[in-house]
């Protein structure tokens, strides 16, 4: 008798704000042909909401993009927007939804980004359990960030899948992290323009191997 495959979720979170993030889980939900989630949106871009870039960007379908559990006025961390719109977020309704295919979710920001006054999302990734890539950028001031966060991840049991890069190669600080950390390099993106569907595809198949986010 065979055991069921375990589907393929993958969360992506960061080291900071700004650093690539949603475009990296753009790449990898549209590679693995699955679907996305960014479960508390918090404020609205030029470009709009993080979902709608992703949607943009993968060439998924436009129904493997999920809807928010939260969505939020205020551009500012996930706890502080939520008490300016006064929602209370429930990590009930935050539950990793079923899909057909493989899951991306996208978190906010860095691992201890708050969800609450007493909840981050580094805690919301352990009460999930779903392996973590964790996007770091590769400019200065890069290692300190990603060692912390890869600290903050161990420290509640997050099972860590690896690092993705983003940006020009620098390769002492990615050998340094992936040393330090004990942590696989994944890949890395680089900063592409013009930025479309087409050319992230094709940066993230030269960059990155799907089987390594199968775990």
């Amino acid at each position: 008798m065979h055991a069921t495959p375990r589907p393929i979720i993958v969360t992506v979170t960061g080291t900071d704000t700004g650093i690539g993030k949603t475009v990296f889980a753009a790449a990898l939900a549209g590679a693995l042909g699955g679907f996305y989630w960014k479960p508390v949106q918090a404020g609205i871009d030029d470009d709009g909401t993080d979902a709608e870039r992703v949607a943009h960007l993968s060439g998924l379908p436009r129904d493997h993009i999920l809807p928010e559990a939260y969505r939020l006025a205020t551009p500012c961390s996930p706890h502080r927007a939520a008490e300016i719109d006064a929602v209370t977020i429930d990590p009930a309704r935050l539950a990793l939804p079923h899909v057909a295919g493989p899951l991306v979710v996208e978190g906010a920001g860095g691992v201890l980004v708050p969800l609450s006054r007493s909840r981050t999302y580094a805690d919301q990734f352990a009460a999930w359990d779903a392996p973590v890539v964790l996007v770091a950028r590769t400019a200065l001031g890069t290692i300190n960030h990603t060692l912390l966060s890869i600290e903050a991840l161990r420290a509640r049991r997050v099972p860590l899948l690896g690092v993705a890069f983003v940006g020009e190669a620098v390769e002492d600080s990615e050998a340094t992290i992936c040393a330090m950390g004990g942590v696989r390099r994944l890949g890395r993106l680089p900063r592409l323009n013009p930025l479309t569907p087409e050319t992230l595809a094709q940066a993230f198949a030269a960059g990155f191997r799907t089987e390594d986010f199968a775990a």
